[in-house]
């Protein structure tokens, strides 16, 4: 399959909204064999969205210096863990890339001030392919990645992604992939005691709460105002992801909770939408 065209923005209409971004779990490994009521709500959602042009996936673990654009031709399926099912390798997504939307997306950062860059062997690490396989499980829809910078911080990622708000009018998909928790310590303790558990559940109802109110403010000092903060997330990258979606989602933002549960007891899987509040209003030109 050849990349998609990159010059037609697809016509808005009443019966088309806008088109949403995504903030969504990838969990363990394991998630990829055992997808759960977690896998199967993103799976719904993606089912009920009209066919995107492309996916821009934002994965936990691909950082660098400055933002980068995967833009393979043929993105590999990367197996960056150890110490999982032998099953786990045996998994490819072989969906096509998008070269020349990378060039694109990466010119609409340059022109944000970002020194964006392509790199034209990233593959796609499980941060990535794993949710894909859920959303679109035939690796038919043709993808490409972007880098965080995780020793950034919240507002960087935030300014990222506000850069890319013509994305969701030029019909690509942006999926930014974390955790709402995400502490391996615990996670290798097996979950540990119930005040474990209870921590989880602190703070991803007080994320929910920031989302449902629209306060980014909230969220940009959740390192100070947030219930467990440090413990949900001893390091940024499982969380930065969000900020990207809500960034690229405009200044005035609704959200959708698709899903909300906890695997591994430490491990909050849910799963957000956003959209601007008034479509035709949406920050940005189309990428």
């Amino acid at each position: 399959m050849s990349a998609p065209a990159s010059n037609t923005a697809p016509a808005r209409t009443a019966a088309r909204p806008a088109w949403p971004t995504l903030f969504v779990p990838h969990g363990a490994p394991t998630f990829a064999l055992h997808p759960g009521a977690a896998g199967a709500a993103l799976t719904r959602f993606a089912a009920a969205l009209p066919r995107p042009r492309a996916v821009l996936v934002v994965s936990a673990h691909w950082s660098t210096d400055a933002p980068t654009v995967g833009g393979a031709e043929w993105p590999a399926t990367v197996h960056d863990f150890h110490g999982f099912p032998p099953a786990l390798a045996a998994i490819r997504y072989p969906a096509p890339g998008a070269p020349a939307l990378a060039d694109e997306i990466a010119a609409t950062l340059a022109a944000a001030g970002f020194a964006a860059r392509v790199d034209r062997q990233r593959g796609l690490d499980h941060g990535a392919w794993i949710p894909l396989r859920l959303l679109y499980p035939e690796a038919d829809v043709p993808v490409l990645t972007l880098s965080l910078q995780a020793h950034r911080g919240a507002e960087h990622h935030l300014r990222l992604g506000r850069a890319l708000t013509g994305l969701p009018a030029a019909g690509v998909l942006l999926v930014a992939s974390g955790n709402l928790t995400h502490n391996l310590a615990d996670f290798r303790l097996g979950g540990g005691d119930a005040d474990t558990l209870a921590y989880v559940g602190r703070f991803a109802d007080w994320v929910w709460q920031q989302l449902e109110r629209g306060s980014a403010e909230a969220l940009l000092r959740y390192r100070g105002l947030a219930p467990d903060a440090a413990r949900a997330h001893p390091s940024e990258e499982h969380l930065l992801p969000l900020f990207v979606a809500l960034g690229a989602a405009g200044n005035d933002w609704r959200a959708e909770r698709i899903y909300s549960g906890i695997d591994d007891r430490v491990l909050a899987m849910d799963s957000f939408a956003f959209r601007p509040r008034n479509p035709d209003n949406a920050n940005g030109e189309p990428a």
